[in-house]
């Protein structure tokens, strides 16, 4: 069965990222920082860009599968700007609001 992955960039706060961390360290999700990790070195006043890069499948673990390998900009305390990666569920990406203009996404 095909996926499609969403062609779309979505905005999180800190918050919002904590949770969608927590929820791929919960999931068994292999890209994750860890919580603690993110409260300790994440501008908690940042905001985050997710962007979709590919489908990821575990095939140990069907229930959490397939998951979106997403692309991540984190803002770090300093300001600095760090790429990384994030498995999101696809529900869960589904239910972030998109709430950047198409210009900003550029």
């Amino acid at each position: 069965m095909a996926f499609k992955i969403p062609r779309t960039v979505k905005a999180v706060d800190t918050n919002q990222l904590l949770k969608l961390d927590a929820e791929a360290v919960a999931c068994g999700l292999n890209r994750h920082h860890g919580v603690e990790w993110l409260t300790n070195y994440t501008d908690p006043t940042a905001t985050h860009y997710l962007h979709p890069a590919l489908v990821h499948r575990l095939n140990h673990r069907p229930e959490h599968s397939p998951h979106w390998r997403c692309m991540l900009l984190l803002i770090v305390q300093g300001g600095e700007q760090v790429f990384s990666l994030l498995d999101v569920p696809p529900a869960s990406f589904d239910s972030l609001p998109e709430n950047l203009s198409a210009e900003t996404k550029k």
